[in-house]
């Protein structure tokens, strides 16, 4: 039996250093205590296997997207076909995902990702043979593009409402933002192989890793230790449980204005992605392993914008941290489109990557700690559905508008477009900045 104050001091999740510790120790204390905060979720058994599987896939999937772009530009030479690839691969979230997150508030969520796992393993590999067997063309890109889709539809609101049930409500924002973490290293580790691999031995060989690496994913589901939770049975028809939850999302002003922030930075905001892979070429002149650094480097940026939310976001100032990445991140967009200097685009690239990541993972985990249980899948097949659904609409219209007017202009022209909506939001949803 341990003494009550022996057992209370061994369970202090902040000790006071000690006064008697040489200064150099003290500081070194402050440290570790602050990390094991930033990676407290991490002392869940499930959330670890679920991390270590998304870092092997989603470097696997970064690995594709850096070489399917450069593919579709090698075979069009087209800003244009750029964004209708882009086009097709969200647009079936358009349509599928509002009734996912009906499907996903009625099933268990494990089963579901198992499926989305194992179909989106099967698309990289069909995308890998064809390119092996040298006949692959932009429109088999499209179609298996629109098949993602189609799984992703399902897949990222499913992921998104798994993580309460991997470490519960407590550690919530925390999984949050080491998620988001995790998913940008990725996007560090996915095209720096990728350029390399896409330089030397070519495109298939990226999409072949991209289907391998499912199985971490796939391996670690499998592992994890579930308490089965009890199902919610809504008797109710599909179209009445859809219909309540986008009422439940819009009806409160919070809720609602974090989803408009995330929709028009997704379809403005992101979408100079999509002609990436030609204003690296044209404009820096970097190549193919240019355009791999150049979004590694971003990817770098978000893992330090994850880190931050991770480490301090629980300080009660999200809504002031979301507000002041609204306004900078159109800003430094601005700046990377007329610049002509590739080190500097590399060290605007990491900035960008910081605006992205925290407006992201702070508009997720500000929904995420707003929302009841019974209603998470659908209101973040809502989140997903800015993400995944409108982007297709930025990406096509950048893509085109970029070959009438030039990429420079067409990207500030959608940065301005941001900022707008940025300043119109928080305008009329000023409690948006007071949110904790």
């Amino acid at each position: 039996m341990i003494p009550a104050k022996q057992k209370d001091s061994s369970v202090q999740l902040n000790p006071p250093l000690n006064p008697q510790l040489p200064p150099e120790v003290a500081p070194l204390r402050a440290r570790q205590v602050r990390r094991i905060d930033t990676f407290r979720a991490l002392q869940h058994y499930n959330f670890r296997l679920y991390l270590f599987g998304q870092l092997i896939s989603l470097a696997g999937t970064w690995m594709q997207i850096v070489a399917q772009g450069w593919l579709v530009y090698e075979l069009s030479r087209s800003e244009a076909m750029l964004g209708i690839v882009g086009f097709a691969s969200a647009i079936p979230a358009l349509v599928v995902t509002p009734w996912a997150g009906v499907v996903i508030d009625q099933v268990r969520k494990r089963n579901l990702l198992l499926l989305t796992q194992a179909a989106a393993m099967s698309l990289a590999l069909i995308l890998a043979g064809l390119t092996f067997a040298g006949v692959v063309a932009v429109w088999h890109i499209v179609v298996l593009a629109v098949l993602l889709g189609v799984v992703n539809a399902f897949d990222g609101p499913a992921r998104q409402a798994f993580v309460v049930e991997m470490v519960g409500a407590r550690d919530l924002p925390n999984a949050i933002a080491l998620n988001s973490m995790t998913f940008n290293a990725a996007r560090v580790i996915g095209p720096a192989f990728g350029g390399v691999l896409l330089a030397t031995v070519g495109s298939a060989w990226c999409f072949t890793f991209n289907g391998l690496s499912f199985l971490a994913v796939i391996v670690s589901l499998l592992a994890m230790r579930l308490h089965q939770a009890q199902l919610v049975h809504d008797r109710r028809s599909p179209w009445q449980q859809l219909k309540s939850g986008v009422q439940y999302a819009f009806a409160q002003s919070e809720l609602r204005g974090l989803l408009l922030l995330a929709f028009f930075f997704s379809t403005f905001g992101i979408s100079y992605n999509t002609v990436l892979p030609s204003f690296v070429d044209r404009i820096l002149g970097a190549g193919a392993a240019g355009f791999g650094m150049i979004t590694a480097a971003s990817g770098v940026g978000a893992v330090a914008g994850a880190l931050l939310v991770a480490t301090f976001g629980d300080r009660g100032h999200r809504g002031e941290w979301l507000h002041y990445a609204a306004m900078s991140f159109p800003v430094i967009l601005t700046l990377f489109a007329f610049n002509r200097s590739y080190p500097l685009a590399l060290a605007l690239a990491v900035l960008l990557g910081v605006g992205f990541m925290l407006q992201f993972t702070l508009i997720n985990t500000l929904l995420q700690t707003r929302v009841s249980n019974e209603m998470r899948g659908r209101v973040m097949s809502l989140y997903t559905l800015t993400f995944f659904g409108f982007t297709p609409f930025g990406n096509l219209a950048l893509g085109a508008l970029s070959e009438v007017i030039g990429m420079s202009v067409s990207i500030t022209l959608a940065a301005l477009l941001t900022l707008i909506s940025a300043l119109v939001i928080f305008r009329r949803t000023p409690a948006l900045r007071q949110m904790r």
